[in-house]
Formats: structure tokens, sequence, C-alpha cells
């Protein structure tokens, strides 16, 4: 057995410093979903305060307000006046906290994250057995804080950059095209895109019926567009034919068998058609996804991605950040012959396939 040698002490404490922020980043995590949670961020957006001016404004209990307001201080989410007791949100802490409507909110994936924790023992379970876990099977806040935390992106990107990004479909769409949005989860991009191209008929599909159940109440909520549907079904058995654009946002990966998936998507169709892949931003190599955002981009994977494709038929288990290179390799092997990256952002990659 080899002998490990002795620490250093300068790298030792330096490496104490780093898990002492990130535990503290993790216990703080769940009191961002309080503080969403109970409207403190967007109460604060108002004007800064003390613990008793929030509470007001919140009709909160001073005592944990004040409380929640230091720990936020701490974490240096919130500003703070110590000697006056004054809280308030700088301009760029509002843009990730309280503006929905920013590219910048990330506020909901702590609920994301939070389903890491509840689900700890059936992926810890699942390392012991080699099985999987399905996206059914986890808690319910995985759902929900997926559909918060990318809608801005969506929003920001995918009507703007994205779909002009593919040569020619944005003029097909605005004349009148049919598109399938598989996987599409509660249904965010796939009401943004109903709603930018009114003269196009756009159908979701999603294995997971919570999901659209979810979808469909969030379409009521957007005013029950005419040209917006939602069905149950899965990648490999979507029906119809003839589309003229299909989508997968975020969700190839996840599944048991891309290249099956895929080559549905290839049949479904038109010659002329596009696949646009939208999958998380990686490189092609480790080495490529040492970094922050490779960083949060594994850990979601082995706990959500990695374990939902082994729990479908053939389990390829491509992982989040399978990246261009691999799922290009998907895309040939489905039928596709013209793929190229068409967009990115420091977060996606936007694949365009056709047949």
């Amino acid at each position: 057995m080899a002998t490990m040698a002795a620490p250093d002490p300068g790298k030792l404490e330096q490496f104490m410093g780093k898990m002492l922020g990130d535990m503290g980043a993790a216990m703080s995590g769940a009191l961002v979903i309080t503080g969403v949670k109970l409207g403190l961020y967007k109460a604060l957006a108002k004007g800064p305060a003390t613990s008793a001016e929030l509470a007001e404004r919140t009709g909160l209990a001073e005592r944990y307000v004040r409380e929640w307001l230091a720990a936020q201080a701490a974490s240096g989410f919130i500003d703070c006046e110590p000697d006056s007791g004054i809280f308030s949100l700088s301009p760029e802490q509002h843009m990730v906290f309280a503006n929905e409507d920013a590219p910048t909110y990330v506020a909901p994936a702590f609920e994301v994250i939070a389903s890491a924790y509840i689900d700890e023992p059936k992926i810890t379970e699942a390392f012991r057995t080699g099985g999987g876990v399905g996206w059914h099977e986890h808690h319910e806040c995985l759902f929900r804080g997926t559909e918060n935390f990318f809608r801005p992106g969506y929003r920001a990107n995918l009507v703007s950059a994205w779909l002009p990004a593919l040569d020619g479909a944005v003029a097909r769409l605005e004349e009148g095209a049919k598109v399938a949005d598989i996987g599409c989860g509660h249904g965010a991009s796939t009401i943004i895109m109903a709603d930018a191209f009114p003269h196009s008929r756009f159908i979701g599909f999603d294995y997971h019926d919570a999901s659209i159940r979810r979808a469909r109440a969030a379409a009521a909520e957007a005013g029950s567009p005419a040209n917006l549907d939602f069905e149950v079904a899965s990648a490999k058995d979507a029906p119809g034919s003839d589309y003229d654009l299909v989508c997968c946002f975020d969700c190839l990966h996840d599944m048991g068998d891309p290249v099956g998936a895929a080559r549905h998507i290839r049949a479904m169709l038109k010659e002329d058609g596009w696949f646009m892949l939208v999958e998380p931003f990686a490189g092609d190599s480790l080495a490529d996804n040492l970094n922050p955002v490779g960083r949060m981009f594994y850990s979601a994977s082995t706990f959500i991605c990695t374990p939902a494709s082994l729990s479908q038929e053939v389990g390829l288990a491509l992982g989040a950040q399978a990246g261009e290179a691999r799922l290009a390799k998907v895309l040939r092997e489905a039928g596709f012959t013209r793929i190229r990256r068409a967009a990115e952002t420091p977060f996606n990659l936007v694949i365009e396939a056709r047949p």
C-alpha cells in the first residue's frame, strides 16, 4: 500500500478555506428558497429596510427575518450597513434574486439543488446496485425548480438568438409551421415559441404525466393559446409526421436511448426540416469541463441525468457534459447528415441537425 505524503500546512489551510466557503454556500441555498417563497427578495427590492421594516412589508415574524437578513448579508447575497441595521439589494443582486424576467435570475436553481439532498438516499443506493432513478421518481421541487430556472434563459435566447441561428427556420415559423417540443417538461420553451409565432402549430410531448398537467396549467395561465397543445408521449413514441421543426431542450442526454429518440425525430421531420438540439454547454474532454460550469453540470448529472438514463432501456447515460463531438455522433447514428453548432451561451450548446 502506498504511503500518503504528509500534508502541506499552507495548502491544507487553503483547502479548508475553500471547504468552509462551500459549506456556507450549501447551507445558505435553503435560505434562498425560503426568500423566494416568502417574497423577501422582492420586498427588499422595494427599498432598503431594517429587519422590522421588512417584516412589516411581508407580514412575517421579525426575529426570523432578522436572522435571514444576517445570513444573506454574510453570504454577500444582499448588502448591509451593520451600524444602522439597514439591508438592501444592489442592482446586480436584484437581477439574480428578484427579477424573474432577467436572464440572470438563478434563484430557482436552489430548488433543483434541494432535490439532490432530498433524493440522496435513492441515488446512493443506485451507486450500489447500478440501477437507475427515473425523472418521475424525484421530489417535486426538481420539476418546479427546473421550470423556473430554465425559463429566463429560454425567454432571453430562444426567439432572439437560437431559432434565428437555424438557416431559414424563422421565416417558415412566421408563415406557419408544425413544431414538436420533445421532452417539454412544464412547457416553458413550448409556450415561449407559441407566443412568438402565432401562425405556427406547437405540440409539447413528455412521458411524465404530472409535467404535462403542469404544462397545460401554464398554457392556461398564458391565455390558452389556440396554436398550442400538450400530450403525454415518450421521445420514441411521439406521434405525427411532416414536422417542420422538432426541438429538444436540455433533455436528450437524460434519455436511455438518445440514438433511438433522435432516429424517431428524424422520421418525424420533413426532408427540409430542422432538429434543434439544446444541451448543457460542455467541451469534449474532462479537462475542458473542470471549471465552475462543469462542476455544476457534473454534479447535477450524477444525481439527475445519469440515473434517469440508466432507468430506461439501453441506458446510454450520456450525462450532462456529453460535449458537441459525442452529441454529433449520436445524431449521425440516428441518420442526420448535416450537423453544426448553431449557437451557444455560457450554459448551452445549440446544435442544428438536418436530414
